[in-house]
């Protein structure tokens, strides 16, 4: 009796530590999924959209065909952990490969695609392994409740402990492709510890060859896929930095033949020097010039979405101090060692709704400049983050904020969505265009409390025909208040999105941005 115990006691540990892996393995690969992909996709809520349909998809079927797997035979398990290792494996080998194949079928489309490519196959393997064990767990047919639930709710534990040590403690260290191979690697040494044990306990061999072989194959292929994601030479673009944050994937890429230096997050540019002289190359960034002007005893500014520093140095030489706030430190250490940016004020690394909520004080100047080409953080344009804006200015103070977009003679909703949502919180604003002979477009708005008169004697005649050359009216009858509990922006976005991420791919070259 005391035997018999004490072996049904090993078989249940060493299935839950099994599941208990294999649950963390899950969780690992559906959020360093998004890493992969958003370099070339952007991190938008379509990526991340489709990494949660492809990871249920995959785990549905594996549950299902694991299922009628463990019906037919006790062996395996050890085969199907060794195949869910080599199928991780091999992902960032075919993470180039797949996300060029995809390219043509939009954000969407493309997003999702190469998501089911990639990481369907290994999820689905370990998918499979919950119902095996659940099999092996089972002594009796009234036992199969408390087995099941047992084993999935091990499982749902090393999920959340998987995603809390990556999270918190592997991703700041170790690169996505890194992680990717270890975790393969990890799967094949659990493989070949359970092939063991099945051998011993199970009494079965026929699943120890086959794991065996895959484990080989997949260590001898170890490095190809260790050397794929290194940067092709001869291009006419150079990575001087890159460094993967929490955040993004961030780039300094010259090209020298155009005396150019770009910062770019994922698929986004978020700065732009010439390399010879180090001068500002964003067009929309001129306005930071004309500000001033308008309002002539301005001394202290906020500056959210950093970049690559240029307007702190814009605001410098008209005696403004200029705290800056940006999400990533990766782009932070970009701007000061490729850029030469040279903070004024304080620097504040973290996001822009919590930080704000801290800061003391009032500015005369704030600039929302976290709407680029790429992904719209749509939290930061909504009447209660406006809201928290409004309340750091002082009362003559101006809120700028740079919003990309189609201009469509003025009918386009996601400009006529912005407009709508600064109205709700400022009861004056004014809104500028970039470049006037272009319909897809940097625009300005300047939000205040007070009416900025564009006629006013004191602005210098330059910067009012600049002014006035780029003033638009914008017909806000089409768009909606933007809200914490309902935004749209990124819906209306998405012709924006694909426009702007084929301008880049087809500046820079898609390699550069496949991780």
């Amino acid at each position: 009796m005391k035997s018999n115990f004490s072996a049904s006691l090993l078989n249940r540990i060493w299935l839950y530590c099994t599941v208990f892996l294999t649950g963390a393995a899950v969780m690992v690969v559906e959020l360093l999924g998004t890493r992969l992909i958003a370099p070339f996709y952007g991190a938008s809520l379509y990526v991340w959209t489709s990494l949660i349909s492809v990871t249920l998809i995959a785990l549905a079927l594996g549950y299902y065909w694991g299922g009628i797997w463990a019906d037919r035979t006790r062996s395996g398990l050890s085969f199907i952990i060794a195949a869910a290792g080599f199928l991780t494996l091999i992902i960032p080998w075919l993470t180039g490969p797949v996300l060029l194949a995809t390219d043509s079928l939009g954000l969407r489309l493309g997003s999702f695609m190469s998501t089911l490519i990639l990481f369907s196959p290994s999820l689905i393997m370990l998918g499979m392994v919950g119902p095996f064990a659940v099999k092996l767990s089972t002594s009796t047919l009234a036992s199969v409740g408390a087995s099941t639930g047992s084993i999935y709710a091990v499982s749902t534990v090393g999920s959340v402990i998987g995603t809390l040590f990556l999270g918190f403690y592997l991703f700041p260290l170790i690169g996505s492709r890194e992680i990717f191979i270890g975790l393969g690697i990890a799967l094949f040494i659990l493989a070949m510890i359970v092939a063991v044990i099945e051998r011993k306990y199970l009494k079965s061999t026929s699943a120890l060859a086959p794991t065996t072989l895959l484990v080989i194959i997949g260590l001898a292929l170890y490095p190809q896929i260790a050397s794929s994601g290194k940067s092709e030479s001869g291009d006419a673009f150079q990575t001087v930095f890159e460094r993967e944050s929490l955040y993004g994937w961030v780039r300094v890429i010259d090209q020298p033949q155009e005396n150019m230096r770009l910062l770019t997050s994922d698929a986004s540019t978020i700065g732009a020097a010439s390399l010879s002289h180090g001068e500002n190359l964003l067009t929309y960034q001129k306005i930071v010039t004309m500000i001033p002007a308008l309002a002539p005893s301005m001394r202290n500014a906020l500056l959210i979405g950093q970049g690559a520093g240029h307007m702190v140095a814009t605001l410098k030489e008209f005696g403004i101090v200029t705290d800056t706030l940006e999400i990533d430190p990766a782009v932070a250490e970009a701007a000061s060692e490729h850029f030469g940016f040279i903070p004024t004020g304080r620097r504040i690394i973290g996001d822009a709704r919590y930080e704000v909520r801290q800061l003391k004080g009032s500015y005369d100047l704030i600039i929302l400049d976290v709407f680029t080409g790429g992904s719209e953080p749509t939290h930061l344009l909504t009447v209660e983050a406006i809201a928290q804006l409004r309340d750091l200015l002082t009362d003559q103070g101006i809120l700028a904020l740079n919003f990309v977009a189609f201009y469509d003679n003025g009918r386009n909703p996601a400009l006529a969505s912005v407009a709508k949502t600064l109205t709700q919180v400022f009861p004056h604003q004014r809104v500028f265009i970039s470049d006037p002979n272009e319909n897809f477009n940097d625009f300005i708005f300047l939000a205040t409390n007070h009416a900025l008169d564009l006629n006013d004697d004191s602005i210098p005649q330059m910067q009012r025909a600049w002014l006035k050359d780029r003033l638009l009216a914008i017909d806000q009858s089409n768009g909606m208040i933007l809200t914490d509990n309902l935004s749209n922006l990124e819906l209306l976005q998405i012709r924006k999105s694909e426009t702007y991420r084929r301008m880049i791919v087809d500046m820079v070259g898609t390699r550069h941005f496949i991780r």
